[in-house]
């Protein structure tokens, strides 16, 4: 979140608020009113002001009331301003301004929000950053747009920096609406118990959403069972959740264990959370607040044999089916919805349907808990104890992620002594110690820095110590010496004061960073928000009435396995047996190809390869045999001949090949190969591969497309050719295989399947052995491929106007560029991409300095690495560059790189504008469907404003953008369909002609407008590329770039509520008109690509899982590269050089001058830089990773050989003995 200001922002909020919203950012319905203007003076609170004209009141947005604004008394970090807005409301934005004419505002500010006005939770955003950047001046407005909303009573804003001129200044504005919630509270012994309707039961599908809070850390928030031990648990445990399926009739390869999905942390905040879970078959979808964990169950797991049933807040009948301990949720619920049911409406009603077990409120009651946060090493909390008393007691909970750090310290009266209470290794050490005596100690606890509360009494009384630790009581322990011990008169609390204050106080471990709560000293309760208010105690950089510890192992940025580790400011990767290295084990300790293994000089041999390099496959073992090319061999558990007969078309024979590595990594494998291949034998004896009368194939085999292939060994990409019919040498030259002679005598069809976008062989189907002496086998080799086409791959720069066009850097947690240059330049930029205010650049700064400089949104840093030499001495030299959520680096051959931490507290996320999306196949099966859910159900979801994509439920649409290319042969087909929840849809449809049409019906009376493009059939098996433009009535229809249409709607202007989008079959009743529900009951058979519907990549979000995404797959969905079989269309080709083309033909084309557009990264000559003439840049292997986001590249067409530039590029690295990655030649 990045604010807007100026006046241009300032005239739309003086003039028209709620148009002012909708242009900024559309929110997901009309909740967008001023809420500050209209309260009383009574509901404005500060921490001090001024004067009388200073005070809370006068804080309105744009009035010139009093002095114009709010400030205090004293300008410092302890201020706050503070509205109560009389109820719950749902916020969605905030704007400030400074004091009206002065020279006093804020620069920067935190927002806390509360229930009760007690116990306040800072709002963050991108989980990490606390802080809001204020205002530049007086009277300009910087608004923020609020993702997620706000549901709270109370909001307060805390100054963190001001004008250093002036002091504390404010004016604010609230944006949102009312917010509408059923609530039960439940004491931790009562229940709630819904028995629904038998009929309305889906035993496949669940969809269940509710809100807790609490302040406890464990207990059951719903459960419901069958007889057969089958059941369904959500359990706060520890502070997470656990929600856990067991199907008791499950037959699992291993032992059966239930299904346990694990979301959230620290949940026990007393702070609203989000729970959804839907359940469809064995596709299962947990989301807790912002996170979500997507489960595809294995085995009978689709249909639970569960009671009619289910209980929320307890197990009110255990002994069924659980065998967990467990005990009862203590907290508050809401907007709890079963299957579209309000339980909790139905209970306050006294519905037949709802048992009420034990004591619920319809209100949620508010502990009065006071938190305080020790912010810093430095932060202290002093409290005077009463002095002179024969026991030293205090009492308190705490909760912290460090090892370290002092928890109490209390000086003794009339000795020199004190006592300790701190923190060890994860353990709590009480000392007490005074002059000439050896100090007395207990050790008790242990891990205690996990971050949950754990409670603390300790005494020390007469000559004993003694404390108790989470209500385990730790061995007493006497201290030497007779002498009484009386209390001082201050206990400190978290850490010491400066020596100038005189305090006696120690802190051998260092402060304490974390929270505290429920302090007591000598059995009387401490009135912590009298400390805020300085009429007790003393403190230094604490936040009271607030916890603010934060999970940063959530989510976890530890990649490829890395457990993650935690301290209160920063995390920590262990990478141990993970394959992988770096701060977040993000790079590599393998090779990514045979290739690469034998540049460095191996021989022949078993290697693990990392195929993908930092992306999220695994590396995998195989072996490399080093000829005079380096050859991959893969194997597979079918090498050996297998003999088939007694087959037909109704009893076919389908063998399946496994092979050592997965899927994706042997694509990623054949994806860099320069070529692969595979050889195939087909034995048969009156067994054919093609019927003669129909044409219809008798044998297929599938690839890793999983299409039907019936061409075979040798022959190209031909349906039903064999070699001997290319080479026309068949045994019958009727034929184009020796099989189809259907002789009685053993035969073959042999040879090698060379088209690498088909490979590797996964399945042979043999069908035509039924008749008599008719008999067929097979034999299929392991799969071979040779050359790495990434690993050799240069690019020359000759004039200062050449440049390499990349789409645009997709690296916003973590990324990495590496690349070998030389030239005889002294400076200039070798890449860089721009955002709106995000960057990268890499450059060379002077002759022997290499500099990264890079903006994420915490201002630029760079980084440099300068050599004793020059690095323009026209030899080889290699620069990685990796920058991550913990860190940025550079290293430039092999000198030591170089570091930049990340801030603790910053913007994660490197935004870099996007207009190009990664093109994502998909081959959908028959009946198959994606369905991506803007909103789950509309009625439930009225006060929600989770962002699941870039348009949401109760929006107004207006316009829209549609982009994607398909291939099929079925009429009628479903291509996509967009409906709302007011029956208003858009749907594109193959219709029984084959034509295409696209129907609007944004208005639920009318019939819908068709737009219908009938030149030819669109079900001719091309490829197709389609793009609609709607602006409001207006749409613009563009196919194969070649025909275009604007059309004007008459049904409307918007489509309202948007509720899904559906690619394939449309699976739920739907009204629509005819010809839709006629394609839709048929759904779509074939390949689509590249679909966009406006910002919303539907195949991406579903097969590309980088974060929670609301999708469900049905049927057979898989990600394919069956656009490629299309053939190359002249309308898709590329008409600049770019990194995605690696057809290593040599371009003798003139230098190419266009512009640069401002979304893409560019290697060479850049405009507004210092622009200089490389003479070669080798090596570019950008290869980017965004955290589980594989951005795969268009594989190009056969490989070419290996020109004579190539040759002379390998053998200056050859003699230079330099490792490299991605080479092949481009000149300008």
């Amino acid at each position: 979140m990045r604010p807007v200001t100026g006046a241009i922002l300032k005239t739309l909020l003086l003039l028209s608020t709620p148009n002012w919203n909708r242009v900024l950012a559309g929110n997901s319905y009309d909740c967008d009113d001023p809420l500050v203007s209209a309260l009383s003076q009574a509901s404005f609170s500060s921490s001090s002001e001024l004067s009388s004209s200073h005070g809370p009141g006068f804080a309105r947005l744009n009035r010139r009331d009093g002095a114009g604004g709010w400030s205090p008394l004293v300008s410092n970090k302890y201020q706050w301003l503070q509205i109560d807005l009389g109820e719950r409301m749902e916020i969605t934005a905030v704007a400030t301004q400074g004091g009206y004419g002065s020279s006093n505002w804020v620069t920067s500010y935190l927002l806390m929000f509360s229930d009760s006005g007690r116990n306040w939770k800072q709002y963050r955003q991108e989980d990490s950053i606390w802080g809001f950047s204020g205002n530049a001046n007086a009277d300009s407005v910087v608004y923020y747009r609020l993702q997620p909303s706000i549901k709270a009573r109370f909001l307060r804003f805390i100054p963190l920096e001001w004008n250093p001129r002036g002091r504390i200044g404010m004016r604010i504005e609230v944006f949102g609406c009312a917010y509408r919630s059923e609530v039960v509270d439940l004491d931790g012994k009562s229940c709630l118990l819904y028995r629904f309707d038998q009929k309305s039961l889906s035993p496949i599908k669940d969809i269940i959403s509710l809100k807790f809070k609490t302040m406890q850390s464990d207990g059951i928030l719903l459960h419901r069972e069958g007889q057969n031990g089958d059941y369904i648990t959500l359990e706060l445990r520890r502070g997470k959740l656990f929600l856990v399926i067991n199907s008791g009739e499950a037959k699992l390869p291993s032992t059966h264990v239930p299904i346990s999905l694990t979301l959230g942390s620290l949940l026990d905040d007393q702070h609203w959370h989000s729970v959804l879970i839907q359940r469809l078959g064995k596709q299962v979808n947990f989301t807790v607040d912002e996170h979500r964990h997507r489960f595809h169950a294995q085995g009978e797991f689709s249909y639970l044999h569960l009671d009619y049933e289910i209980s929320f807040g307890g197990i009110p009948a255990p002994g069924k089916s659980v065998s967990f301990p467990h005990k009862h949720f203590h907290g508050c619920l809401e907007n709890l919805y079963y299957n579209g049911v309000d339980v909790i409406d139905l209970a306050k009603q006294q519905n037949p349907q709802i048992i009420i077990m034990g004591n619920v409120l319809f209100s949620c009651s508010e502990p009065q808990s006071v938190p305080v946060t020790f912010l810093s090493p430095r932060s202290y909390l002093a409290l005077p104890g009463s002095s002179g008393e024969d026991e030293v007691s205090a009492t308190f909970q705490f909760r912290t992620w460090n090892k370290e750090g002092l928890l109490l310290f209390s000086e003794l009266q009339l000795v020199s002594g004190g006592l300790l209470l701190f923190l060890n290794d994860g353990k709590l050490k009480l000392n007490l110690y005074h002059p000439g005596k050896l100090p007395s100690d207990i050790t008790a606890g242990v891990g205690l820095n996990d971050g949950q509360w754990h409670s603390i009494s300790l005494s020390a009384k007469r000559s004993y110590l003694s404390m108790v630790v989470d209500g385990q009581v730790a061995s007493a322990s006497p201290s030497l010496g007779p002498e009484q011990i009386y209390s001082g008169g201050t206990y400190y609390f978290g850490g010491c004061p400066d020596n100038s204050f005189g305090s006696k106080c120690k802190s051998p471990l260092g402060g304490f960073q974390g929270c505290m709560r429920l302090i007591s000293i000598s059995h009387k309760m401490v009135d912590l928000i009298s400390v805020q208010q300085e009429s007790l105690g003393n403190f230094s950089d604490l936040q009271i009435d607030s916890c603010g510890i934060t999970d940063r192992c959530l989510p976890n940025y530890c990649e490829h396995g890395g457990q993650c580790s935690q301290s209160w400011d920063t995390f920590h990767c262990n990478c141990t047996n993970t394959g992988y290295r770096g701060a977040t084990c993000h790079n590599s300790i393998y090779e990514q190809s045979c290739e690469a293994y034998k540049h460095r000089g191996n021989t022949s041999g078993f290697y693990y390869i990392d195929a993908d390099g930092s992306g999220p496959l695994e590396p995998f073992l195989l072996y490399c045999n080093m000829t005079e090319t380096a050859w991959t061999i893969i194997q597979h558990n079918g090498s050996d001949v297998t003999r088939v007969r007694s087959t037909n078309p109704e009893n076919p024979y389908a063998g399946f090949f496994e092979y050592v590595a997965s899927m994706e990594q042997l694509q990623a494998t054949v994806n860099r190969a320069e070529h692969c291949e595979q050889e195939l034998t087909y034995y048969c004896k009156k067994s054919r591969l093609v019927n003669k009368e129909d044409g219809t194939p008798l044998s297929w085999w599938v690839g890793r497309t999983n299409e039907t292939q019936t061409y075979w060994g040798g022959s190209l990409p031909d349906p039903q050719k064999c070699t001997c019919g290319l080479e026309g040498n068949c045994i019958d030259s009727q034929y184009y295989c020796n099989c189809d002679a259907d002789r009685n005598e053993w035969t073959n069809d042999t040879g090698f399947l060379s088209y690498k976008e088909h490979l590797p062989v996964t399945k042979i189907v043999i069908t035509d052995t039924g008749r008599p002496h008719s008999a067929a086998a097979y034999k299929l080799g392991p799969l071979l491929c040779r050359g790495d086409r990434l690993f050799w791959n240069s690019a020359s720069f000759n004039t200062e106007a050449s440049y390499l066009h990349f789409p645009t850097f997709h690296g916003e947690l973590s990324a990495d560029v590496s690349f070998f240059f030389k030239t005889t330049a002294s400076s200039g930029v070798f890449l860089e991409n721009l955002g709106i205010t995000d960057f990268i650049r890499i450059e060379l700064r002077s002759p022997a300095v290499v500099t990264f400089s890079f903006d994420v949104g915490n201002g630029p840093f760079e980084i440099s690495v300068q050599s004793p030499t020059h690095f323009s001495d026209n030899q080889w030299h290699h620069v990685r560059v990796e920058r991550n959520t913990k860190e940025a680096s550079v290293q430039v051959d092999q000198l030591s790189p170089r570091t930049q931490p990340a801030p603790a507290d910053g913007h994660v996320l490197l935004q870099l504008n996007s207009q190009l999306f990664v093109e994502i196949s998909a081959y959908f099966g028959s009946g198959s469907s994606v369905i991506y859910n803007f909103q789950e159900n509309y009625s439930l979801s009225k006060n929600s404003s989770s962002h699941a994509a870039s348009f949401h439920g109760d929006m107004r649409l207006s316009r829209e953008t549609i982009k994607f290319s398909f291939r099929t042969t079925r009429t009628p087909s479903l291509l996509l369909y967009v409906n709302s929840f007011y029956k208003e849809y858009l749907s594109v449809i193959i219709a029984k002609n084959g034509s295409l049409q696209i129907r609007y019906k944004l208005n639920r009376h009318q019939e819908p407008d068709v737009v219908n493009f009938d030149f030819k059939s669109m079900a001719d098996g091309q490829l197709h590329h389609i793009k609609i433009n709607r602006e409001e009535a207006v749409v613009f229809v563009e196919i194969d770039k070649k025909v275009r249409r604007q059309v004007h709607l008459a049904s409307g202007t918007e489509l309202s509520a948007v509720r899904s989008l559906v690619l394939g079959r449309i699976l739920e009743h739907s009204d629509v008109d005819q010809e839709t529900a006629l394609a839709g009951a048929q759904g779509f058979l074939g390949c689509l690509s590249a679909v966009q519907v406006s910002h919303v990549v539907p195949l991406k979000a579903a097969l590309h899982r980088s974060r929670p995404a609301p999708i469900t797959i049905s049927g057979h969905v898989t990600e394919s590269s069956c656009v490629a079989q299309a053939g190359t269309d002249a309308t898709s080709r590329e008409r600049t050089h770019s990194f995605a083309d690696h057809s290593g033909a040599r371009d003798d084309r003139g230098p190419i001058t266009n512009t640069i557009k401002s979304d893409s990264a560019v290697i060479g000559g850049l405009v507004a830089v210092v622009i200089f003439i490389l003479l070669c840049i080798t090596a570019i292997a950008v290869r980017i990773y965004q955290q589980k986001r594989l951005y795969r590249r268009n594989e190009a067409k056969r490989s070419e050989n290996v020109d004579s530039a190539e040759a002379v590029l390998k053998s200056e690295l050859n003699i230079q003995n330099a490792v490299s990655e991605n080479q092949k030649e481009y000149f300008f």
